[in-house]
């Protein structure tokens, strides 16, 4: 649900709430860092070098929207901050956003961080596919509006 007081961007449009909830460029990043294994506070700021403040306030959004769960620590002097289920759904959008990335924001001999699996492979490019599972373009797709 979207906070309150606040209005959907565009109610009928799956991409448009997204973006209403987690699209700024730091919640993006503390979804990420999350999904990396930060869970403190002082983790997500010393990662991303973000100001206390938009770091609070994104926190407690991210909360208030149940992308993060925040518990406390057990020392009880701070809290940790994991990914919900619907914070773990968010993977897949997180691979696609890096993948585009790679091909597109780096000069082709430019270095970056790359992303593998627990064996230390490469994942393979994502590609959405049809129900026949034939490769799937945005030429090939169309966004049918309900009424």
């Amino acid at each position: 649900m979207l906070a309150a007081g606040g209005a959907w961007t565009d109610p009928a449009c799956p991409v448009a709430r997204t973006v209403d909830l987690i699209g700024d460029r730091w919640s993006l990043l503390i979804i990420r860092d999350a999904m990396d294994g930060a869970t403190t506070f002082t983790e997500f700021r010393q990662r991303l070098g973000i100001a206390r403040n938009i770091l609070t306030d994104r926190l407690r959004k991210l909360v208030e929207h149940g992308i993060l769960d925040k518990s406390a620590a057990d020392d009880g002097r701070r809290h940790t901050y994991r990914l919900t289920e619907a914070g773990q759904d968010l993977f897949t959008a997180v691979v696609a956003l890096r993948q585009w990335g790679e091909r597109h924001a780096f000069a082709p001999d430019e270095p970056h961080s790359v992303l593998v699996d627990d064996r230390g492979r490469e994942l393979p490019e994502l590609h959405p596919l049809d129900q026949d599972g034939a490769p799937l373009s945005a030429e090939a797709s169309h966004v049918r509006k309900t009424a």
